[in-house]
């Protein structure tokens, strides 16, 4: 009866989950975290009726409880990672640091977190890969979380030019590529900022040895747009250089030394 209630209750609540997970105000992470502590809590009960239903068992039972003192310390001493990960896991349900289908960046790993349960979490990464993290790292971990708060996300779109090319003209040609971008939004608005303030400002941030570094700031709706628009950019403001004659330079001194050597 425990085993049939347990796969019933998983069954329906599974379902209603995964029906509601496409709603914005659904909150899928303590769903299916409460799902996860109910599912046990039936297990845990269900056996708890067979130890005291069956004689011989009973008495096994009392003779534990009677020792439940020195039992319970040694079975803290050698499980205390896992409840250390239980109650990590607990914390970040309450907390919410981060979510169900939040993009989180984890020492080196990054990628959409997947599941949260009792012990770890699951993150899926670019490369369609499961990552899975005890709750206890994850809990003392520093975490960039790109949908904490707001999804709205800034990506960089760095280009150098020559020292000959005209740098007015090449920004001009920069906001013009950035602002014709379907994924491109008008960040003033989500970040309450005055109108009067630059919809895409573009800066030189270095000047180096053979060229001037320009660094645009565009905005998108989600990390997942900004760094497609990233890379769209970087090919559409190329080809738009090419053709206005803007040169992209590239160190001239190891193509002479390469030509030398040949």
């Amino acid at each position: 009866m425990t085993i049939i209630i347990y796969l019933f209750f998983n069954r329906i609540i599974g379902r209603g989950i995964q029906k509601h997970m496409i709603n914005d105000s659904f909150d899928a992470t303590n769903s299916k975290f409460l799902q996860r502590v109910i599912g046990f809590v039936i297990i845990l009960i269900g056996f708890s009726f067979v130890i005291f239903m069956i004689p011989n068992l009973k008495h096994i039972a009392t003779t534990i409880l009677a020792g439940a003192g020195v039992l319970v310390a040694v079975i803290g001493f050698a499980s205390q990672q896992v409840l250390s990960n239980i109650i990590s896991g607990i914390m970040i349900v309450v907390t919410k640091p981060y979510r169900l289908k939040d993009r989180v960046t984890v020492r080196s790993n990054s990628g959409v977190v997947e599941d949260i349960t009792l012990r770890h979490t699951i993150i899926k990464n670019y490369e369609n890969k499961r990552v899975i993290i005890p709750n206890s790292i994850m809990s003392n971990e520093v975490i960039i979380n790109a949908n904490f708060a707001e999804d709205i996300c800034c990506q960089w779109v760095e280009i150098s030019i020559s020292y000959t090319a005209d740098i007015k003209k090449a920004k001009t040609l920069m906001k013009d590529e950035i602002i014709s971008h379907p994924f491109f939004i008008d960040h003033r608005e989500h970040l309450h900022k005055k109108e009067d303030t630059d919809i895409a400002p573009i800066r030189v941030i270095s000047v180096g040895d053979f060229s001037i570094t320009l660094r645009a700031w565009t905005w998108a709706a989600n990390p997942g747009n900004a760094f497609v628009m990233g890379c769209d950019l970087l090919e559409s403001i190329k080809d738009r250089f090419d053709k206005e004659d803007i040169e992209i330079p590239y160190p001239y001194s190891n193509v002479i030394w390469k030509n030398t050597k040949e």
